[in-house]
């Protein structure tokens, strides 16, 4: 079973080889981590389902989260575990320590993958729901199976001395027995040294018995085996009699050994095969997890990005072709060479683009940049642009490029003729065609008539096609045909050098002379094959000169215009935040000025009414004080709010309303046209005095004499809001907010709440409110001061009976509050 599942629904037609698809995967796969993980990308197809192409991008995307957030993802032991999974199922069969170990280092990588989705960093925290639904089916901890082998399996290979209680046990009897050899040798060397038999005192192993050197003329003189000689014959190795007993125990031992550290490989064996599924599962995901980091590490290199899927659209903004970006990379250091980007766009109407200019300037790179960055798409792959939309294509039909074979006895215009006659075959509404300069490698009539003959064809066909070409009849047959565009590869139009930018709905002039003659071609066959260019040509050629230069000067009117009315936006701009700032200031200024003199008056009149001894007087005055002074805000006001409502709407400024008129009678309801007011229409409320009238403009009341009159509305015309209200339009102009309103009985709260304060608090801001009251004209207010020890009640109580403003004072119904509130009338 292979450990990726395949590409569903591939794209059945694909010139694979003329589009560079294989090199394409080459390139991405080097971003992967691991052999399992590069194959993966190398066996990436384009496929026409769509669903699997969305979310092989989201889940692209949401890796290249993780690397943003430079999360390491465990890949570091990624293998295909299929083989040793399936063996470690077999009935005591074992697996080798270093597969063993393989096996430890993936359960570890799977195991840390599944920490990691399930307990992602706070600011992964719902951003993987793809990759959580990717690994769901991943339940079982790999990380016992993992610490199991480790335990036992030492970094080298070799077993522990504790893998089992029986291995440790017949070690430590091992270490006993070469102890007690070794003391059996060591006596039998000072033995026959002094006898002059051995080669030197060095114990050494044969065929896992001990064993001591001995001369070979001398070996008669030690009883015991031989066990063979040294390479130069004067050596022999024996093992004295008195150690064969000790030698035979210890290869038991050995064998014992042996017999256990297989019996341990059976059951780490065993266990494997317990997790069978969850490690070809896990591995699976890892595998998928390692393309996807390919293809987020190549985005993030070549800077691109995920496409969109759109059935009627082919777009790409800022798009490169990434083999050549690779290529040009590479030379960079040297020549600071840089892919021009492309930018073009098809739709469902516009689906057929004729590409034409000079040669070398970036026509057929165009054509296979486009088919390859939808290929990418369609593979899941981000593409190098900075936006793409793709629809999805069943086919990728290319003839680009020489096709002459002679094996097949093909001359270049047979071969183009042949895959022409494929193409033609295949392709329908839902195949992207690339024809790279049609029409060519045969005479020019015949190829261009045959040329339009091809387009015509595949644009009847429905498909998405892009074509190169020089035949001045194809780039007539882009500009007369409904459905088709034309394009001009780009050239600098004083030196001819192809700027490889592409230009969207003009055809492109082929230079091809002036390409020669930039290439180095001899200067005589240059003026040669000008002198033979026919009249005809020429024309075109300099019209397609004209219009392409006509172009760059509306491209270069249009960027000064779009400055020009930059900065005249931010003129005005300026000009309104300084108008703002200056309005406001001014209105800020009358503010004060009116806050000022308000509380002058006030502290003067009161200063005065304090100075008198007579309680009778005193109440008595107060009370026209407080009259003089409610009299003197309004008056105030209503100046106020008249000279900020004409310099809001200009009427100080001059007005055509404010020439004298003459106005005979006026009365109460009446609709008068004000001067100050720059026409504005109000209200004749009542007449105050004589010559002097009370009117209402919107929600403002202000005192106007005669003379400011203009005219009398006769006719009752309804008013806009914004003629009722000048303020409000003011406001809506300016962004200005103005708002002068005289203390009233619909403003002021019948009830002040003083639970929790002090009796200096309560009665500081009870002797605020009573004011706000009085002036409002409130006859009655209730005063809540809760229960409590009654300190409060006492307190407060003390202060309304002395207050000036108080008639009587009564506790409140129960309904009100009873004792923890008290009812105040308000004298009048």
């Amino acid at each position: 079973m292979p450990l990726l599942d395949p590409i569903p629904s591939p794209v059945a037609h694909a010139d694979r080889h003329a589009l560079e698809w294989e090199p394409l995967l080459a390139l991405v796969s080097t971003f992967a981590s691991s052999p399992v993980g590069r194959v993966a990308i190398v066996d990436l197809q384009p496929s026409t389902d769509e669903g699997w192409i969305t979310r092989q991008h989201q889940l692209t995307g949401e890796v290249r989260l993780l690397l943003e957030e430079q999360v390491s993802i465990p890949l570091g032991g990624l293998f295909d575990p299929t083989q040793l999974a399936a063996k470690a199922q077999i009935p005591e069969a074992a697996l080798e320590a270093a597969e063993l170990q393989s096996i430890a280092r993936i359960a570890h990588d799977i195991a840390a993958w599944q920490s990691l989705l399930r307990e992602p960093s706070a600011r992964l925290a719902g951003k993987l729901p793809g990759l959580s639904e990717l690994s769901a089916t991943l339940t079982i901890s790999l990380r016992p199976l993992a610490e199991s082998i480790e335990r036992k399996i030492l970094p080298d290979g070799s077993l522990a001395d504790d893998a089992s209680p029986e291995l440790h046990r017949i070690r430590r009897e091992q270490e006993r027995q070469q102890r007690v050899i070794e003391e059996s040798l060591r006596s039998a060397l000072r033995r026959l040294s002094g006898e002059g038999a051995t080669q030197d005192e060095l114990i050494t192993i044969r065929g896992d018995r001990f064993v001591i050197p001995v001369r070979s003329e001398l070996k008669r003189r030690v009883s015991g085996v031989v066990h063979g000689a040294s390479s130069s014959g004067q050596t022999v190795y024996v093992e004295p009699l008195e150690t064969i007993e000790q030698n035979n125990e210890l290869v038991r031992l050995l064998e014992e050994e042996q017999a256990e550290i297989h019996r341990i490989f059976v059951a780490l064996t065993r266990q494997v095969g317990g997790y069978a599924t969850a490690l070809v599962d896990g591995a699976r995901v890892l595998a998928l997890v390692d393309s996807l980091q390919a293809r987020a590490r190549f985005a993030r290199n070549y800077d691109c990005a995920a496409p969109t899927i759109s059935a009627d659209r082919l777009h790409i903004e800022g798009a490169r072709h990434p083999l050549l970006e690779k290529r040009l990379r590479a030379q960079g250091a040297k020549q600071n060479t840089a892919v021009v980007p492309l930018t073009l766009e098809l739709t469902r109407e516009h689906r057929q683009l004729i590409i034409s200019g000079p040669n070398t300037g970036g026509k057929t790179v165009t054509l296979k940049t486009v088919a390859l960055l939808s290929m990418m798409a369609q593979a899941g792959i981000p593409v190098p642009a900075g936006a793409a939309s793709f629809p999805i294509f069943d086919a990728f039909l290319a003839d680009i490029g020489d096709a002459q074979s002679i094996e097949e006895a093909l001359s270049t215009f047979s071969a183009h003729i042949t895959n022409l006659d494929r193409l033609a075959r295949l392709a329908d509404q839902n195949s992207l065609v690339l024809l790279d300069e049609l029409g060519s490698a045969t005479d020019p009539e015949e190829g261009s008539a045959l040329a339009v003959a091809v387009a015509q064809f595949f644009l009847d066909a429905g498909a998405w096609s892009l074509i190169s070409t020089h035949h001045t009849s194809l780039k007539v047959y882009g500009a007369n045909t409904a459905g088709v565009l034309n394009a001009a590869a780009g050239v600098d139009e004083v030196t001819l050098v192809p700027n490889y930018q592409l230009r969207l709905g003009v055809p492109g002039a082929s230079a091809g002379i002036a390409t020669a003659e930039r290439l180095g071609l001899n200067a005589k066959i240059i003026a040669g094959a000008r002198q033979r260019l026919g009249s005809q040509q020429v024309d075109i050629a300099r019209f397609l000169d004209r219009l392409h230069s006509e172009l760059a000067e509306l491209d270069e009117s249009k960027k000064k215009t779009r400055a020009e009315q930059y900065l005249l936006n931010q003129q005005r701009a300026r000009l309104d935040r300084e108008g703002d700032v200056e309005i406001r200031n001014r209105v800020r200024d009358l503010e004060k000025k009116l806050d000022s003199l308000m509380k002058e008056f006030e502290f003067q009149m009161r200063e005065n009414v304090k100075a008198i001894e007579d309680r009778a007087a005193q109440q008595k005055l107060s009370k026209e004080a407080e009259r003089r002074i409610i009299r003197m805000r309004r008056e105030f006001q209503e100046s106020f709010n008249q000279t900020v409502v004409a310099h809001r709407t200009g009427a100080d400024q001059g007005d055509a309303n404010a020439q004298p008129h003459i106005v005979r009678h006026i009365s109460a309801g009446d609709q008068v046209r004000l001067k100050s007011m720059g026409g504005k229409i109000a209200a004749i409320q009542r007449e105050v005095e004589k010559d002097v009238f009370e009117v209402a403009l919107g929600p403002i009341k202000m005192r106007v004499k005669r003379d400011d009159i203009a005219e009398v509305v006769k006719s009752a015309q309804p008013q806009t809001a914004e003629r009722a209200d000048p303020l409000a339009a003011a406001r809506r102009t300016k962004g200005v907010h103005v708002s002068v309103i005289p203390a009233n009985s619909d403003d002021m709260r019948m009830e002040i709440n003083l639970i929790g304060r002090t009796v200096d608090e309560a009665t500081d801001e009870l002797e605020k409110y009573l004011d706000r009251a009085f002036l409002a004209g409130l006859p009655r207010v209730r005063v809540i001061h809760g229960h409590g020890a009654g300190i409060l009640r006492r307190g407060v109580r003390d202060f309304l009976k002395s207050h000036p403003h108080v008639a009587t004072i009564a506790e409140a119904p129960q309904n009100e509050g009873g004792q923890g509130a008290t009812v105040v009338e308000l004298r009048q």
